[in-house]
């Protein structure tokens, strides 16, 4: 009986300790699916701008039911700090970054895209280090092996997109012409011209890494005063879905013919991006923050290449190389480093506590040596009070 209890309990455990993985790849599976649906969509003349706001309005009426049965009894007071930091959030991510992303893909590619987004574990990592959400002493073995991890993952990355090396042969997988992934955009265009898109795309697809990295950051910051995650992801929705509207209305003008919708690809691009890419994400990467922080999320993003190559390869027959495979390789070493580092962050303190440990040591030592003065005080009290008794008996 015992020994089946003990199974249980380590079970339980093992389950536990493994939702936050189970919960990145969900993300990573969501974000790679996302980017061909998407590109798909964009390709057939999908508005960016417009695909931002009914994305949003997606997420709002998928989740916002459940967020007000749910969390009916648990959602605390909205303070005007974290309606600032709502909106903040609404314009960062929903709005800014989808823009600015799905636009740079529009220029590009999806496994362009993707790869220029590579750099996010990068800069969430030296954000949340600036903001002390990650614990990070640099004379530590496991705060060098995150940072070392990151810098990895990141080039494996790069090295999937950029190297190509000899074809390996499966049985699935047909011969395919080796080309740049961003040499696919426009085949009819000029050189010139087919440059500055990419260029055009790369820098969009970089500054909108820069606005969600900073969303994570703030989401963590905002999810410590306003725990309620799903009303918290149902108000982010919606108020991008407000700032989106106006910012389309600023951006396309008077264009009525962008916000036409039809039962085609495009609609189900914006439906599944809205549900799995607005609304899931940010409520399962609010949930994994609370346990593991903003760096944790993001830093498999590169994991999201090796699973678009893996799912290309057998749906769509695309070609594996010698590149891919190393690349893979170099990013489960990477990732594997950042799993040891982040699970020893518990033996090491936070500096505020490092801080407080130190000043009740000094408050310590103090009230001692406060405490030996007085009992020499009166000792010495005690001693003059005696001669003084000798020399009166004298007298």
């Amino acid at each position: 009986m015992m020994k089946s209890y003990m199974s249980r309990d380590l079970w339980a455990r093992i389950v536990d300790q493994g939702k936050p993985y189970l919960g990145v790849l969900f993300l990573q599976l969501g974000y790679a699916f996302n980017g061909v649906i998407v590109k798909s969509a964009l390709n057939k003349g999908l508005n960016p701008c417009t695909f931002s706001v009914y994305r949003n309005i997606a997420a709002v009426v998928a989740f916002g039911p459940f967020a007000f049965y749910f969390e009916r009894k648990l959602r605390p007071h909205l303070t005007l700090s974290v309606f600032l930091k709502i909106m903040l959030l609404a314009q960062l991510e929903p709005v800014l970054d989808q823009i600015l992303y799905y636009t740079g893909m529009k220029y590009t590619t999806a496994t362009f895209a993707i790869a220029m987004c590579n750099i996010l574990p990068a800069l969430t990592f030296f954000m949340a280090w600036m903001c002390r959400l990650e614990k990070v002493n640099i004379r530590k073995v496991h705060s060098q092996a995150k940072i070392i991890g990151t810098l990895v993952t990141v080039g494996g990355a790069m090295v999937m997109t950029l190297v190509n090396g000899v074809p390996i042969p499966l049985p699935w997988t047909h011969i395919m012409t080796r080309v740049h992934p961003a040499a696919s955009i426009a085949p009819n265009a000029a050189p010139g011209h087919d440059e500055q898109h990419i260029i055009k795309g790369a820098i969009m697809i970089t500054v909108g890494c820069v606005f969600w990295a900073s969303f994570f950051i703030l989401q963590a910051m905002t999810l410590k005063e306003y725990p309620a995650q799903l009303s918290l992801t149902t108000l982010i929705c919606t108020m991008g879905a407000l700032q989106g509207t106006v910012t389309t209305l600023i951006i396309e003008r008077a264009k009525k013919d962008i916000w036409a919708l039809s039962w085609d690809a495009k609609l189900f691009a914006t439906l599944y991006s809205g549900i799995v890419r607005s609304g899931a994400s940010y409520y399962v990467g609010g949930l994994i923050m609370k346990i593991k922080g903003p760096f944790f999320v993001t830093a498999f993003n590169p994991f999201g290449m090796v699973i678009v190559v893996i799912v290309s390869s057998f749906t769509l027959g695309e070609q594996m190389n010698v590149g891919r495979i190393v690349g893979a390789l170099v990013i489960v070493i990477g990732l594997y480093l950042i799993i040891w580092g982040k699970s020893k962050d518990s033996s090491l303190p936070d500096e505020a506590s490092n801080d407080e440990v130190e000043m009740i040591e000094e408050q310590g030592a103090t009230a001692d040596k406060n405490q030996e003065s007085d009992v020499d005080a009166d000792a010495d009290a005690d001693h003059m009070t005696k001669d003084d008794r000798d020399v009166e008996a004298s007298v």
